[in-house]
């Protein structure tokens, strides 16, 4: 009772905007993360402030959008209409302020709330914004969302627009760092759904005619299509499809020009439109899964006032088109009903090749029925007392603040398996144990994963074998040793995602552990480095004779100090295809028959940290035996 008798008007604490942003970024950002993922939280800070540049340009000013990036440091100069210079500061620091409430000026924008930019002030560590407008301009600097600088007006003969530079604070970040291909993804989705629109990035110039045709074509294997992209337009709505060879859906959507990577009510729409629409056209009645086996799909449409289901805008949860428009399923069915009907009629071609992919699709799928069902059979079994995985308690599909967390560490060895499930995060890291090496299945039908016990279970640990939908972790993170071996099971791991599941590749969801090589400690401090070049600098730090252990493998390292290396420090290396190189092509060059070109690149790309060349003689056999 005494401790109640406290709890008064004095105990009742208000933050203001940047001390609520800085305390709960998660609830504006989604996961904060060091830049290793393409979800992490800075890459949230460069899109809100494109988005602001973006709707400048929908609104018919602003053509061209210059941005550039260092390690650390973002820059973005829109050349729209300026913030007016009396409310520069404000509409950087001021929750609920901003130019889009009008609908009727900004009816189908995303950024609605005004919170977009105030949180990326309030995370950076600097932060600088210009306007320039009708020959004049305003400066204001900020540190961590406090005011540090108000410049006056004064007279400039700088084109109208902004310019926006920010730093990410690395208290919140902790040992973050930019990668190019992530922002370059979000700028090619930029022009892809703004025709007309020129990004220029770090002197790249991006920009799209075709709108999500080009992205298909950017995206996909062109080679492997079935029949040429079927590219279809409407009053806000956009769709490009075609059937590849690869196995799974591929679905690109869009809300307002946000990509929507969890999908939502618009994507499972579509899904269901493209099934029914095909049913009628050739009266039979397919099998959904057939039908949309291969298929590569992107949509993008425009809704007034949209609902996501997070501040990041990930997932669309609107119901209807508008206050007053439809549901925004019927709006996409009767879209899809009557436009890819009617080039189905007018393309007997494409029509033809579509029946055949949606026969083979069936063929292929009734070709491995029996030995699915058993093999379902035996890793529902095999769930109840699944020594291969131990789980963890959230998953990517809960409504939870944490679900960007959610890790699934695949690892091999007891020791190494052991030491990561002592020290693992119970919540969001689940750990997946292989038994050797896997099977080395390039070349190989899916019946292999159904047949192969250790890729059923692991399928199944992932909850993707109908697709992403249910996708049970964020994070695919490869975890072995830092040899010869260790490299040769992550081969062989990316040999199966992306022969069978090459969609979790292409989102970002698959990454690889980095561990230290090297822990160097006096009796007052211990370093921990991942390179040679850290391990000199600690050693010069500590100074005095360090001692230097260096890790052979991830069975020596002790639980307490894995604990350190998948905690919130933890480094991923995360796994980027190249646009301009195709998975069958990539596949058959590292493991298909060994080529005099591959054995070179071996020599030449091969880093060698160890003591003789009979290790660079293993890892060429090793290849050669793909």
């Amino acid at each position: 009772m005494a401790e109640n008798s406290n709890y008064s008007e004095e105990s009742i604490r208000s933050l203001d905007w940047k001390e609520h942003i800085r305390l709960r970024p998660g609830m504006y950002i989604g996961k904060l993360g060091d830049g290793s993922a393409y979800d992490d939280g800075i890459y949230v800070l460069i899109k809100e402030i494109i988005d602001n540049s973006i709707d400048e340009f929908v609104m018919g000013t602003g053509r061209t959008i210059e941005i550039t990036m260092s390690d650390y440091k973002v820059s973005v100069r829109d050349y729209g209409r300026g913030i007016p210079l009396g409310k520069v500061i404000d509409c950087v620091s001021k929750i609920n302020t901003g130019g889009k409430y009008d609908s009727g000026a900004f009816q189908k924008s995303v950024g609605l709330n005004g919170v977009g930019t105030k949180a990326v002030n309030a995370l950076s560590s600097n932060f600088i914004v210009q306007s320039y407008r009708d020959g004049k301009t305003k400066i204001a600097e900020f540190s961590k969302g406090e005011l540090i600088k108000d410049e006056p007006e004064k007279e400039t003969t700088q084109r109208n627009g902004t310019l926006t530079n920010f730093v990410p604070d690395d208290t919140i970040f902790r040992h973050y760092h930019f990668i190019p291909e992530f922002v370059e993804n979000m700028i090619w989705n930029y022009v892809f759904l703004n025709s007309g629109l020129t990004i220029s990035f770090n002197g790249q110039k991006f920009f799209s005619e075709r709108g999500l045709y080009d992205l298909l074509v950017r995206n996909s294997d062109t080679e492997t299509s079935r029949y040429p992209i079927i590219h279809l337009k409407g009053d806000d709505i956009e769709l490009a499809m075609t059937h590849g060879q690869q196995y799974g859906e591929e679905y690109y959507s869009f809300v307002n020009g946000q990509h929507t990577t969890q999908g939502g009510t618009h994507q499972a729409a579509f899904r269901e439109a493209v099934v029914k629409t095909i049913r009628e056209f050739y009266k039979r009645e397919f099998d959904a899964s057939d039908v949309r086996a291969s298929i590569v799909s992107a949509i993008s449409i425009r809704v007034q006032e949209p609902v996501f289901e997070s501040q990041t805008k990930t997932k669309l949860g609107s119901q209807n088109i508008g206050p007053e428009g439809p549901s925004v399923r019927t709006f996409i069915h009767d879209f899809i009903k009557k436009e890819l009907d009617d080039y189905l009629h007018k393309h007997p071609e494409t029509a033809d090749a579509l029946l055949k992919r949606i026969l083979q699709s069936e063929r292929e799928r009734k070709d491995i029925a029996g030995i699915k069902k058993l093999a379902n059979e035996r890793a529902k079994k095999a769930s109840l007392h699944n020594r291969k995985l131990r789980d963890c308690k959230l998953h990517f599909e809960d409504t939870h603040e944490r679900r960007q967390d959610t890790t699934l560490i695949i690892t091999e060895g007891d020791s190494a398996s052991g030491s990561i499930t002592k020290s693992r995060d119970v919540m969001t890291q689940a750990v997946f144990s292989l038994k050797g090496k896997p099977l080395n299945c390039y070349g190989l039908t899916k019946k292999v994963v159904y047949e192969n016990e250790e890729f059923n279970l692991l399928q199944h640990a992932l909850n993707i074998e109908d697709g992403m939908e249910g996708l049970r972790y964020n994070n695919i993170v490869f975890a072995t040793d830092a040899d010869v071996d260790g490299m040769h099971i992550r081969l062989l791991l990316m040999t199966f995602f992306l022969q069978f599941f090459p969609d979790l590749v292409k989102a970002g969801h698959v990454s690889i552990l980095q561990t230290p090589l090297f822990r160097v400690r006096n009796k007052k401090e211990t370093i921990y480095c991942y390179s040679e070049e850290e391990k000199r600098n600690a050693v010069n730090k500590l100074g005095s004779k360090p001692e230097i252990t260096r890790f052979k493998g991830l069975g020596e390292i002790s639980p307490d100090e894995f604990g350190l290396f998948i905690g919130k420090d933890i480094r991923l290396d995360p796994v980027i295809m190249s646009k301009d190189q195709t998975i069958k092509s990539l596949l058959e060059y590292y493991m298909g028959k060994n080529t005099p070109e591959r054995q070179q690149h071996i020599i030449q790309n091969l880093r060698i940290e160890l003591d003789t060349l009979e290790t660079v003689e293993e890892e060429i056999s090793l290849a050669e035996a793909g």
